[in-house]
C-alpha cells in the first residue's frame, strides 16, 4: 500500500520536475503552474498531495497509537488520512485519463480508446471501494432498515456515481464503476478466508483460524444502471430538474432492492462462503443476539420511514446537482 503511494508520488513528481525545468515554453503553458516555479498536470499533482498523506498517515497512526491505544477502528484520523490520500491518488488517475482522452478525442485508435475507458472505470471503480470503506459503519447488514443508512446513500454513492456516468468515456461509465467495485468486494469476500490468520490484538471473544473477509458489497450496480440510462436520456434537461430525477431514480432502485437483500443476508442461505455472512468480527461475540438479526435501534418503520426516506430524496437532489457540476468540469480537463 506505502509501495504504492511512493511510485505514485515519485512518478508524479518526476513528470513536474520535467515539465518545470526541462520542457519548452509551449509544453508549460499547457500544464498547470503552481507554487511559481513548478509545472505539471491536475493528476499529477493530485497523485503527489495523495501521496504525501498516505506517508504522513504512518507516523501520525503510531503518534495515535501511543497516545490513545491501540484500536481497530476505521474512522479513526489516522485512517481517515490514509484513506483520503488514496482516494487523491485514484482520483489523480482518473483526472490524468480525462485529460488524455478530452484532448485526443477522434484521434485514437479503437484499442487506445478501450484502454483509456478501461483506466478510467478501474480507478472511478477504486476510489468508489475507498469511499465505502470509510463509511461502511453505516452499512453494516442488521443496520440496514434503518433510514439512516439509506441518507447516508443518497449523500455519498450520487455525488460518486453521477460525475463519472457524465463525463465517462463510457456511455455506461456509472454502470462499469458500480461494477467494478462489486467485483473487488467480492472477491475479497471469496479469496481471503482461504488464508490462515489469527488474531493478535485483544480481547478475542470469536476464535477465528482465517482472514475474515468484509461486508457482501451493496447492489449499487442498480442504482448506477438507472443513472446512466437517466444521463443518456435527459441530459440536457434543466440540471435541477435532472438532479431530481437522479436522486428519485437512484432511492427506487436502491431502497427496495437493498432492504429485501438484507432480509436474505440475514437468513442461513447466505452464510456461505459466496455471500460470507458466516464471517465475524474476532472481537465480537459469535452469539451475539443481532448478528443475524436487525438492531431495534437502527431499524425504521411507519411514518419515520416515509420522513426519512422524503429527507433522503432531497440530500439526494443537493447531492445529484453537486455531482451534475462536478461531471461537467470533469468533462472539460485538459490538462
Amino acid at each position: 500500500m506505502y509501495l504504492g503511494a511512493v511510485i505514485a508520488g515519485v512518478f508524479s513528481g518526476i513528470k513536474v520536475l520535467k515539465t518545470s525545468f526541462f520542457s519548452s515554453e509551449e509544453e508549460k503553458q499547457a500544464s498547470i503552474p503552481f507554487w511559481g516555479i513548478f509545472h505539471g498536470s491536475l493528476g499529477a499533482l493530485f497523485c503527489i498531495w495523495g501521496a504525501f498523506a498516505m506517508l504522513t498517515s504512518a507516523p501520525f497512526d503510531d503518534w495515535w497509537h501511543n497516545t490513545y491505544g491501540l484500536d481497530v477502528k476505521i474512522l479513526s484520523p489516522p485512517h481517515l488520512v490514509l484513506g483520503l490520500g488514496m482516494m487523491m491518488i485514484q482520483f489523480g488517475a482518473m483526472v490524468s485519463v480525462l485529460a488524455v482522452q478530452n484532448n485526443l478525442k477522434g484521434t485514437v485508435s479503437t484499442k487506445t480508446r478501450n484502454h483509456l475507458r478501461w483506466l478510467f472505470a478501474l480507478s472511478a471503480g477504486f476510489v468508489l471501494v475507498m469511499v465505502y470503506t470509510i463509511i461502511s459503519e453505516f452499512f453494516f447488514v442488521n443496520r440496514l432498515h434503518g433510514v439512516t443508512a439509506y441518507k447516508v446513500a443518497a449523500v455519498v454513492f450520487p455525488l460518486l456515481i453521477v460525475p463519472v456516468s457524465y463525463a465517462s468515456p463510457f456511455r455506461w461509465g456509472g454502470t462499469v464503476m458500480a461494477l467494478c467495485y462489486m467485483g473487488l468486494m467480492a472477491a475479497m469476500v471469496w479469496i481471503l478466508p482461504l488464508f490462515p490468520a489469527e488474531p493478535k490484538l485483544s480481547p478475542v471473544f470469536n476464535h477465528i483460524t482465517r482472514f475474515q473477509p468484509y461486508h457482501f458489497p451493496l447492489l449499487l450496480v442498480f442504482p448506477a444502471l438507472a443513472i446512466d440510462l437517466v444521463m443518456q436520456r435527459s441530459r440536457e434537461i434543466n440540471k435541477w430538474v435532472l438532479a431530481a430525477l437522479l436522486s428519485l431514480v437512484f432511492l427506487a432502485a436502491f431502497v427496495p432492492l437493498q432492504w429485501y437483500f438484507a432480509e436474505f443476508l440475514n437468513t442461513e442461505a447466505a452464510r456461505g462462503w459466496f455471500f460470507g455472512r458466516f464471517s465475524w468480527p474476532y472481537s465480537s461475540s459469535p452469539d451475539w443476539s443481532y448478528r443475524y438479526d436487525f438492531h431495534p435501534n437502527y431499524t425504521s418503520s411507519g411514518l419515520g420511514l416515509i420522513k426519512g426516506l422524503a429527507l433522503a430524496g432531497v440530500l439526494g437532489l443537493l447531492s445529484a446537482r453537486i455531482a451534475l457540476a462536478w461531471g461537467n468540469w470533469m468533462g472539460q480537463i485538459k490538462r
